[in-house]
């Protein structure tokens, strides 16, 4: 099995083909049979996982393991304490309210690279950078989290996938995980660590014959 981390650069699709010509994962991962977990937006940047284990690919794609993602959003305006705790609460945005998310103000991260397309520049208007942490995957969430709350966003770096971060991998580039780290994420997000399927002891009753354990139902 292969296990990678790469640093998808900015306008580059989370897929290995595009009949349009686009820049694709094709261009920077000579790895055959890979699939990417989940995805990230043409215009955003940063950690991408991609497998050929689709069992744990489709684990960590599905809501009920509740895989934490954190993003870095550079936005447009005063991050207020407001504005962080509507996004601490759920903010209602088209595909409905999102789940409380963890979000903090923070200075612009130490040594992030440049983008290959510069932020639009305006003196009137101050940016600041936001850190969100979220493990729901609805189409383009930071994005309408941020403009929910009146902070639009300018550039958008997923930084960490569960315990996985960016390390010093620069845009196009990747690398295998470590035996240890694969078998930690493997160990993790396995099938029994769902409540559904997690086994429960049940106490026998004194002098019964002890009973196997049972699965909560779904």
């Amino acid at each position: 099995m292969r296990y990678i981390l790469l640093n998808k650069p900015y306008e580059v699709l989370t897929q290995f083909t595009d009949e349009a010509g686009r820049a694709t994962l094709k261009d920077f991962v000579p790895v055959p049979h890979i699939y990417p977990v989940g995805r990230l937006d043409f215009d955003s940047e940063g950690l991408l996982l991609l497998t050929d284990d689709k069992a744990l690919q489709h684990r960590l794609s599905d809501p009920r393991y509740k895989v934490f993602k954190t993003y870095w959003a550079q936005v447009e305006g005063e991050v207020t304490t407001e504005a962080l705790e509507k996004l601490r609460r759920g903010v209602v945005i088209k595909e409905g309210r999102t789940a409380p998310a963890q979000a903090t103000d923070m200075p612009e991260p130490e040594g992030l690279w440049s983008r290959s397309t510069p932020i639009r520049y305006r003196a009137s208007i101050p940016t600041t950078w936001l850190e969100i942490r979220i493990s729901q995957g609805m189409n383009r969430q930071v994005r309408k989290m941020c403009a929910a709350v009146g902070l639009p966003c300018l550039r958008l770096v997923r930084a960490r996938i569960d315990e996985l971060d960016l390390g010093e991998l620069a845009p196009g580039q990747w690398r295998e995980l470590t035996p240890e780290e694969s078998r930690k994420l493997k160990a993790k997000f396995s099938a029994t660590k769902l409540p559904a399927n997690r086994q429960v002891a049940v106490k026998p009753t004194p002098g019964a014959p002890a009973a196997p354990p049972t699965r909560r139902p779904r």
